[in-house]
């Protein structure tokens, strides 16, 4: 028993001298980081007196710094936009807001700054350090340029003339030297999508979440530049930054022109706006590909065209009318020429004499569009054809539009196109391949890059078209920029009788929910012939600035696998 409490004694022994060690390690340990972090406090409390110190001998320390978005900064001058700067502006005050683009130090008593304000209206800045006076001072100078880059600024500068242009500005022969400057709205520290890689080119569009990381979604492209290159998905996920990028914001201008044009020229030819419903009771074209939602204890539609609210406008007496707005189409088609939500510019009128009078009207609105956003848009045109290139596009000189039957069409493509179109039919609808290659036929023989094809086969067009009698051609044409469509149109039927058999040929019961009460519009009065047409809005901007895909010219693209943002 004493052996035991002996040897128990023994092996205590050394674990206690070993905890003692450890203890004493621990303490000094805790010493020595104490010391790190009073040495540390003294050092920040010696800086932060030093700022102090600095900041209450800083003569300019009340003309620069954050300030709260509801704060009123004492800035003086005349409130200018780049867009209107001028030479009656030289040697004045003026107060700019806008967002910095860049920021660079020359020296210890000067800094350049690029502001910006939207689309690529951008002007270079100074701001040079004072010394007798000390406004603005070299901290000011500093600070200035460390303004993080897409924060928004309020600044006070004198306009002046630069040495020479500032190329890298589109505001080249003036400049401002700032006097005040103060952050409203402060940037992160780190973009999700830099200024720069946003305004690249899109090369990949797919919806697909890649598989490489985040942080690899930025790749480096193998052409001009070594800026990064963004996916689609990433210019969406980092929404901001894709909208504030040159390229997008011309694109924009460009779009909401050409849907201005298309307004104007219509009311200049008697048409009268109205709104069709987004929401409907049945689809609205008797097919599939329609996007359903429950309506209180019932099911609802959203509409596919506003096709039949056209024509319900002109059986009410309307004698020509459009529309613009959102369209729906629960197409699963991941191309980049779809997308389930897009904008139709619509038109429908009635005819006196010839279907041909809507085909002209069609055709006059559309020159009218690409003619005056050339000339009212000349620099965003640039703006994006700086980004992605394309040859500009051939109109046909006026009285010499180019107008084919389809079956002429086809006759081209099997005389004149590639081997595999050796044998196209007449009766059969065009694929997208086929309508490219002709295009490019069209383009050589009549450079042309804008025509119409007349007289589709009956059977690819919807039942309300009117068919040309003892043929298999129907009343209905299409139009096509650079090969591709951006216009479907025809003539509609405007007898009941004659519109359920056609329903009836096409495969649909008349009586189904929404045809019949479309039908019933044509036993209510008398309605006159009509024709009128659909145009694409999205696709009208992207073929014609030749964009590699019409999700570019979408404000907020929507397909099969995107709804946000």
């Amino acid at each position: 028993m004493a052996d035991t409490e002996d040897t128990t004694q023994s092996q205590a022994q050394p674990s206690a001298e070993v905890s003692k060690k450890g203890a004493k390690k621990a303490e000094a340990k805790a010493k020595k980081e104490a010391e790190k972090a009073r040495k540390a406090a003294e050092r920040e409390a010696a800086e932060a007196a030093k700022k102090e110190a600095a900041a209450a001998q800083d003569a300019a320390k009340d003309n620069y710094g954050e300030i709260s978005q509801d704060a009123h900064p004492a800035v003086n001058g005349k409130k200018i936009s780049l867009k209107t700067l001028d030479k009656e502006d030289l040697g004045k005050s003026v107060v700019l807001r806008g967002w910095v683009q860049n920021g660079r130090i020359q020296s210890a008593k000067m800094a350049f700054v690029e502001l910006r304000e939207e689309g690529d209206w951008t002007i270079q800045a100074l701001v040079v350090a004072n010394d007798p006076d000390g406004t603005p001072s070299r901290p000011m100078v500093k600070w200035v340029a460390g303004i993080k880059p897409e924060s928004f600024v309020i600044v006070e500068a004198k306009v002046q003339e630069p040495l020479e242009p500032v190329k890298s500005c589109r505001v080249a022969n003036f400049e401002l030297v700032i006097e005040k400057c103060y952050v409203i709205a402060v940037a992160p520290n780190v973009l999700g999508m830099t200024l720069a890689a946003s305004n690249r080119a899109i090369t990949n569009f797919s919806d697909e979440e890649p598989v490489e990381k985040a942080a690899e979604k930025l790749s480096i492209s193998a052409t001009t530049t070594n800026i990064p290159a963004a996916t689609m998905l990433t210019h969406l996920d980092n929404i901001v930054m894709h909208k504030r990028s040159p390229v997008q914001q011309a694109i924009a201008d460009i779009r909401a022109e050409m849907k201005e044009l298309f307004r104007s020229y219509l009311r200049s030819h008697g048409f009268k706006e109205f709104e069709p419903p987004c929401l409907i009771g049945a689809a609205s074209e008797g097919g599939a590909n329609v996007f359903s939602l429950p309506y209180f204890d019932k099911q609802a539609f959203l509409a596919q065209s506003p096709q039949f609210y056209k024509q319900i406008e002109i059986a009410g007496s309307r004698k020509r009318v459009f529309s613009s707005g959102p369209v729906f189409r629960a197409e699963n088609s991941n191309t980049p020429r779809h997308m389930t939500e897009f904008t139709g510019l619509d038109m429908e009128m009635e005819i006196q004499e010839d279907y041909s009078e809507v085909l002209h009207m069609l055709e006059g609105v559309l020159l009218h569009i690409f003619n005056g956003v050339k000339e009212r848009c000349a620099h965003e045109i640039e703006v994006v054809r700086s980004v992605y290139p394309s040859e500009e596009i051939k109109l046909p000189e006026p009285g010499k539009e180019v107008r084919l039957t389809f079956a002429e069409g086809q006759k081209i493509l099997r005389e004149e196109g590639p081997e595999e179109y050796r044998n196209v039919s007449d009766d059969e609808d065009m694929s997208t391949p086929q309508e490219k290659a002709l295009g490019e036929l069209i383009r050589k023989k009549f450079n042309t890059d804008f025509y119409v094809l007349d007289k589709f086969p009956e059977s690819a067009r919807p039942f309300y078209t009117k068919v040309n009698p003892g043929t298999k051609t129907s009343r209905g044409f299409d139009f096509f920029l650079r090969g591709q469509e951006i216009l479907s149109g025809g003539q509609r039927i405007n007898n009941a009788d004659e519109l359920e058999d056609r329903i009836r040929t096409k495969g649909i019961d008349p009586r189904s929910p929404g045809i019949k009460e479309y039908v019933d519009v044509f036993r209510q009065a008398g309605v006159p012939p009509h024709g009128g047409g659909g145009i694409g809005l999205d696709r009208i901007v992207a073929w014609y600035l030749g964009l590699p895909s019409v999700h570019l010219a979408a404000y907020f693209p929507r397909t099969p696998k995107r709804l946000q943002p």
